[in-house]
């Protein structure tokens, strides 16, 4: 997965409180009509853990109280060359009630119930490792970004669990 372009440094907030995740249906902008997990891109000046809570409050109106750093997703777009580098992270507690966004409309899900089938393709991937409290890195290439009418397909894949990350 050679990189030409330079890669984009963004943030995504899983907020988890077993056995429910909150997911967000994203309503314009990258990857329309899916759900996913609250976040974006890091701003000039900003570090990844600024980035990431300010994402959060700003799509889902809540405000962070406990965030854990649990992975890093690299994603390689085929069509584009777009390489996207996603640090991923736990939100365990927070203040206020999830409300719906310009950009998303927050809904919670029972962990054997989550939507698969409208949600990222690597998801089904490292969601298992997240819901059990690990650490990881995956790297993906995908065909293209996924959006309401089409899911990515994977055409590569690597996946470990981490020590530290």
């Amino acid at each position: 997965m050679g990189n030409k372009k330079p890669k984009k440094v963004m943030t995504l907030c899983m907020v988890y409180q077993h056995p429910r995740l909150l997911l967000g249906m994203k309503k314009r902008g990258f990857a329309t009509g899916t759900w996913n997990g609250f976040g974006g891109k890091v701003n000039e000046g900003e570090n990844i853990r600024e980035s990431a809570i300010r994402e959060l409050k700003e799509e889902a109106m809540i405000e962070v109280e406990e965030i854990v750093k649990k992975g890093i997703l690299t994603f390689k777009l085929k069509d584009s060359g777009d390489v996207l580098e996603a640090h991923l992270f736990h939100i365990s507690k927070f203040k206020g009630e999830p409300k719906e966004t310009e950009e998303m409309k927050p809904a919670w899900f029972h962990i054997d119930e989550l939507p698969f089938s409208q949600m990222w393709p690597d998801d089904v991937h490292w969601m298992p490792l997240f819901l059990g409290g690990k650490k990881f890195k995956g790297k993906f290439l995908l065909d293209r970004a996924s959006d309401i009418t089409y899911q990515a397909k994977i055409l590569e894949k690597e996946l470990i669990e981490v020590e530290n990350i």
